[in-house]
């Protein structure tokens, strides 16, 4: 299998495409921050492409898909999980930080997966994108507003891009708590968040059954998305959630 995975130089994205790897996947690993990506393609062990890419510009998501197909001699698979979810009240969210959370959320990877699709139909391949319970599974999360809103339009640009291309397949995959690894590995999402207002929110979340009580081991993560990858077109599967027991918080 020949996968290409989008945000592999850190978090949730980095432990997909260093767990494929290992599962004997010939992997191009995408995403801005150089020292990391190369840092991460190290670990996923020879072979392994590190190859720069802005989702938000069309120009560097071209040449990256290019690259990938050069070196991995075809595309089968694309794992798209970049994501930014800024805690920050709907009324206290500028136009400068929608576009910034739809760029990367939604945007991003509507033009990721056009620069793939000549390759994934060429291939009879398939697309996974990361999605949230927070779009589907549960109510929108106080704070995460834009979060939420913006994966509610991942999930439905799925749904497009699978009604226009049914030669490709497209599958949701919806995360519950998922910390990541160890060190890079380790899912960023809450590194800029507003620690204040975090404290105001928290019990919220608490009191209404948002906040589970366990962790999805990131092994199992990585497994499901092997699993997914490697049926193919012989076993299509549009949407899988990966949740703890309990209630589910936003990946």
């Amino acid at each position: 299998m020949r996968a290409v995975i989008v945000g592999a130089s850190s978090g949730l994205g980095r432990c997909i495409g260093v767990g494929l790897a290992r599962r004997g996947a010939q992997v191009a690993l995408l995403a801005r921050r150089r020292e990391r990506l190369e840092d991460a393609a190290g670990e996923a062990g020879p072979g392994a492409l590190a190859i720069e890419c802005d989702v938000t510009d069309e120009a560097s998501v071209a040449s990256a898909l290019g690259k990938a197909e050069a070196g991995l001699g075809g595309i089968d698979a694309l794992v798209y999980t970049p994501a930014i979810g800024p805690l920050l009240k709907l009324a206290d969210t500028d136009a400068a930080t929608w576009r910034r959370v739809f760029d990367t959320n939604v945007i991003g990877a509507s033009l990721v997966t056009a620069a793939a699709l000549p390759r994934l139909a060429a291939s009879g391949g398939i697309a996974l994108y990361l999605s949230s319970v927070s779009a589907s599974q549960t109510p929108p999360w106080p704070g995460l507003g834009a979060y939420a809103v913006s994966k509610a339009a991942l999930d439905k640009l799925i749904e497009a891009w699978r009604v226009e291309h049914p030669e490709v397949a497209f599958t949701r995959c919806v995360v519950g708590d998922c910390a990541g690894g160890e060190g890079d590995s380790m899912t960023g999402f809450a590194n800029d968040w507003n620690w204040d207002l975090a404290a105001e929110v928290h019990p919220i979340w608490t009191a209404r059954g948002l906040i589970a009580g366990s962790l999805i081991d990131v092994d199992h993560l990585v497994g499901a998305v092997d699993a997914v990858l490697r049926a193919g077109p012989s076993l299509y599967t549009p949407s899988i959630v990966l949740a703890p027991r309990g209630p589910t918080g936003p990946a």
